[in-house]
């Protein structure tokens, strides 16, 4: 383990997963998602600046994208340097020094990563889980991470899907299987507010 990841300051009960959001976002019928990235990413941002003030730690789940010899800065670089859909999403949330990150191979977090590693490093029980897409990476990665006996709250601005149908059968499926909480992002950032004066 690195002296990051076992320092005591970066502890705490909850953690913000930000699942696929480096991403080109480059691929056939991505249309209907891409009307909707703008308003996903204002979001994301929010949410995101949100966890930064209240210490929490935020941790990029990102695919490799069947890049075998690739890294997470590759990823990042590409998305950055070339002419993409998700170029301005990837750029408003670029990982700062201190987020950790996490590569998968396949849709969930957890599959062959060392994400229950690191989170129980962290001592986090409860994970907020954004991203893209709702209906696979993030669907995926609540599943597993329900079995593992995590607390599970999902921003509705803050995962979107191919489509709103397919969003919105992600998020009941969330809630419903996963005793997710699914609630608005204004709901979740005042929370976070509250939880942090409660402890003062």
């Amino acid at each position: 383990m690195s002296e990051n990841l076992s320092s005591k300051k970066d502890k705490a009960e909850t953690a913000l997963i930000l699942i696929d959001v480096i991403n080109d976002l480059d691929f056939e019928g991505n249309d209907d998602l891409l009307r909707r990235v703008p308003d996903l990413t204002d979001s994301l941002v929010r949410l995101k600046a949100a966890a930064v003030e209240k210490h929490l730690p935020i941790i990029y789940v990102n695919d490799n994208f069947h890049k075998w010899r690739s890294n997470f800065e590759d990823t990042l670089k590409h998305c950055l340097e070339t002419d993409v859909p998700g170029r301005e999403m990837v750029r408003r949330l670029i990982p700062a020094p201190d987020d950790y990150f996490v590569l998968k191979p396949m849709h969930s977090g957890f599959y062959c990563t060392p994400l229950e590693i690191l989170l129980s490093e962290l001592e986090v029980k409860t994970l907020i889980l954004a991203g893209v897409a709702g209906n696979i990476c993030v669907l995926f990665t609540a599943n597993d991470a329900y079995m593992r006996g995590y607390e599970l709250i999902v921003p509705i601005e803050c995962i979107a899907s191919n489509t709103v149908k397919d969003n919105e059968f992600a998020l009941e499926q969330m809630k419903k299987l996963h005793c997710a909480k699914v609630l608005a992002v204004d709901e979740l950032i005042e929370s976070l507010s509250y939880s942090d004066s409660q402890r003062t």
